[in-house]
């Protein structure tokens, strides 16, 4: 089928929602912005190979390039609301196109989210790229810059899970909970809408642990102690790997997306399941500290195109 049948097939849906007012199918979507509401854009790519394996099943494939945008979203505060997909595709069997469909609307409608347009294009290789828009109230958004000396460091979820699914996936070995955590990460948006007013800074942590911290530092020059013990670890990593590897998977393994945020401690909701692991310090640089002794630690996480 060519771009324009396949269009029509799997993503052309019924939109119910009034503020689209014109969606998938023609040269753009008309949105009617919501008054008195700001608009928060993030966009994500993640390619074959490089984001995911090759053999990945197109259903998790398409739930995941939704999820990390739906992450992004979350640390600042916003409801999303609107998609665009962009798909550069190499020739598939026909099953492979509905499945991933599938997969993207699921993790669209957790959250309410509708597809409002995008481009497919044939490629070598599988590119898949979501534009998000979300919204808050007019200057609630929460960013990166606003930690302060004597805030608290919090982090939702559990680390190193995913990192540590695609570990054991390398070995020959399979854990089902830690290949769910990298192929359908639970996107913390009703935890970012909690914290809106009360967290001072977040970031999601995409990239490892200890490696978005410190973009969160930087942004807000301020320093951190981070006290390593109380990092939260799930069952399932546990039970893998000897306690220095779970460390290390947990603050520079990556693909967690979970929630890092700073706040006082009278400011966290009390049904917001976070856990304390830290706090901004007046120093400039990020120290760890294991059972109170300052020790050395790997930062970098990953980067792109290193």
């Amino acid at each position: 089928m060519d771009e324009f049948e396949l269009i029509r097939r799997f993503f052309d849906t019924s939109v119910d929602d009034p503020d689209v007012i014109l969606g998938v199918g023609d040269d753009g979507a008309i949105i009617r912005p919501t008054p008195g509401k700001e608009q928060v854009q993030v966009i994500d790519t993640l390619v074959e190979g490089v984001h995911f394996p090759r053999d990945g099943d197109p259903a998790d494939i398409g739930y995941r390039v939704v999820a990390v945008n739906l992450s992004d979203i979350a640390a600042m505060g916003a409801n999303p609301r609107y998609m665009m997909l962009g798909l550069s595709l190499p020739p598939k069997e026909e099953s492979w196109i509905p499945a991933f469909a599938d997969g993207l609307f699921a993790a669209a409608a957790e959250h309410g989210v509708t597809l409002v347009g995008g481009d497919t294009t044939s490629g070598e290789t599988i590119v898949t790229t979501v534009h998000m828009t979300g919204e808050l109230e007019t200057g609630g958004a929460i960013l990166r810059s606003g930690a302060t000396p004597g805030d608290i460091i919090y982090v939702t979820g559990t680390f190193g899970d995913a990192a540590a699914g695609l570990r054991l996936r390398e070995g020959g070995r399979h854990d089902e909970f830690l290949m769910q955590r990298f192929w359908r990460p639970d996107a913390r948006v009703q935890a970012g809408l909690q914290l809106v007013g009360r967290a001072t800074a977040a970031i999601d942590v995409s990239d490892g642990l200890l490696g978005d911290l410190m973009k969160l530092l930087q942004a807000s020059s301020v320093g951190a102690v981070v006290d390593i013990e109380r990092v939260p670890l799930s069952d399932a990593l546990k039970s893998h790997f000897a306690i220095g590897e779970q460390r290390q998977l947990a603050l520079t393994g990556g693909d967690d997306y979970e929630l890092c945020f700073t706040a006082g401690a009278a400011e966290v909701p009390s049904d917001l399941h976070c856990t304390a692991i830290g706090e901004i310090t007046t120093t400039g640089e990020l120290q760890c500290r294991l059972d109170g002794a300052i020790v050395d630690y790997d930062s970098s996480g990953y980067r792109h195109f290193q």
